[in-house]
């Protein structure tokens, strides 16, 4: 995908700023499949959430896997002719068990790289509003009408 080129309609510090223009403009019925939202400076920000640790990943094993056999054992229930707890409980301790290995096995590999987690944010200096060639004259009008 490449950068739009056009006229600018203006420039803004946050994005939500930019998003209320372009809501302005859809509501005023401008073709907005005309413009493009573009931040400027990027950044990448990564902000650590936590130390990983053995008893961490066993848990997030135990509980997303045990959430899978939740889902397994329901629907084995209800094609079954009648309910058994037992049948549903195997699939809750077989979805858990494997869970378990699965997010032990993975910290075991990830671990010689990484010893924590974190989220990865892109943060923009600035956003700007680029319109296709001939659409600016148009878009400033609308956005002086409405509120």
């Amino acid at each position: 995908m490449t950068v739009p080129q056009g006229d600018v309609l203006g420039t803004y510090d946050s994005y939500p700023e930019a998003q209320q223009v372009v809501d302005r403009l859809a509501k005023a019925d401008f073709p907005i499949a005309k413009l493009a939202i573009v931040g400027n400076g990027l950044t990448s920000v990564e902000i650590v959430t936590r130390k990983r640790s053995w008893n961490r990943a066993a848990l997030s094993g135990v509980l997303s896997g045990a959430w899978l056999g939740i889902f397994i054992g329901l629907f084995f229930s209800l094609l079954s002719p009648t309910f058994t707890w037992q049948l549903f409980a195997a699939a809750v301790f077989i979805g858990a068990a494997f869970g378990l290995f699965l997010q032990l096995a993975s910290y075991a590999v990830a671990r010689r790289n990484r010893d924590f987690e974190s989220t990865t944010q892109v943060l923009a200096a600035n956003y700007q509003i680029i319109l296709e060639p001939g659409h600016l004259a148009r878009a400033q009008e609308l956005l002086s009408r409405t509120p």
